[in-house]
């Protein structure tokens, strides 16, 4: 597996002790008196947001009445959370809620992302990547935005490793984000054709949907990515297909079927009207072009 850190099994983890609740029928209010912590915390750990330790797998197994085989399994999923993925070296630079993203992606096979507004994370140039970031607080130091910009580019090396393999990705860029330019529009011209070039990467396709298709399905949803995982030795995934929307404070983190199955859906339309990628390619170049440089 990628170096997921301690995400994937903070998740896996949360996942167990959330179905042995519901096959116990407790409440979540009920286990989090009966285990001295609050609903909120609770949740945080079965949503896989928290590090628990052994002997606090051990006391809610006990609660929930799982077998000695479970618990010993459990615990010892306890004890690999504590690994840590390469981002967290450094240390504020990611907030944590974004911790549990990087660890997420760093796992994944494959990568949807609409992105109407702005170029994605995985695409983006250090100018352009320090020029978003400074944008996002102006109040913020030089060094910090730095730091930021330098765990932004690192995760770009996910596209291009080897083991394992790397992911699919692939974009949908709305025309606002190639028109909607950075201060230096030399600089946006310069992230523009890096889009191009990223998008010959044999694992990485990149469409367009034009401003001429008008107002379409979704148009009200955002910036949105669909992640989904290997399988295991057993042919399951590690981890369901996962819906990642981010805001300015948090992020949404969506994996019921249902919920993924709406995201799926929506993407198929996007790409129904998208521009294909050659037509795309075109495009990009075209603008970048406009934003003239050599």
């Amino acid at each position: 597996m990628a170096d997921s850190g301690s995400t994937v099994p903070r998740r896996q983890l949360g996942r167990a002790l959330r179905e042995l609740r519901d096959s116990a029928q407790m409440a979540p209010r009920k286990a989090a008196e009966a285990l001295e912590i609050s609903v909120s915390t609770l949740h945080r750990y079965e949503a896989g947001q928290t590090t628990l330790r052994a002997v606090e797998v051990e006391h809610m197994c006990r609660l929930y009445g799982a077998s000695p085989e479970m618990t010993e399994a459990l615990m010892g999923l306890a004890k690999e959370t504590k690994a840590r993925g390469w981002w967290h070296a450094y240390g504020d630079a990611i907030p944590r809620w974004f911790q549990v993203y990087v660890g997420l992606e760093t796992a994944a096979s494959q990568l949807r992302k609409f992105e109407p507004d702005l170029i994605p994370g995985l695409l983006q140039t250090k100018e352009y990547a320090t020029a978003v970031l400074r944008l996002d607080d102006v109040k913020t130091p030089t060094d910090e935005i730095e730091k930021r910009v330098t765990v932004r580019l690192e995760r770009r090396g996910l596209l291009f490793r080897r083991l394992p393999p790397a992911p699919q990705l692939d974009v949908i860029l709305g025309e606002v984000a190639l028109r909607r330019s950075i201060e230096e529009r030399a600089a946006m011209a310069e992230q523009l054709r890096h889009v191009n070039e990223v998008g010959q990467l044999a694992n990485v396709t990149v469409h367009v949907l034009p401003l001429s298709v008008g107002q379409y399905r979704g148009a009200g949803v955002g910036a949105f990515t669909i992640l989904e995982f290997p399988s295991n030795g057993n042919g399951r995934e590690t981890e369901p297909p996962t819906v990642y929307a981010g805001s300015l404070t948090g992020a949404l983190y969506l994996d019921r079927p249902n919920e993924v199955a709406a995201y799926d859906n929506l993407w198929t339309d996007l790409t129904s009207i998208a521009l294909d990628e050659s037509q795309s390619r075109e495009l990009i170049g075209e603008i970048a072009e406009e934003y003239g440089g050599s």
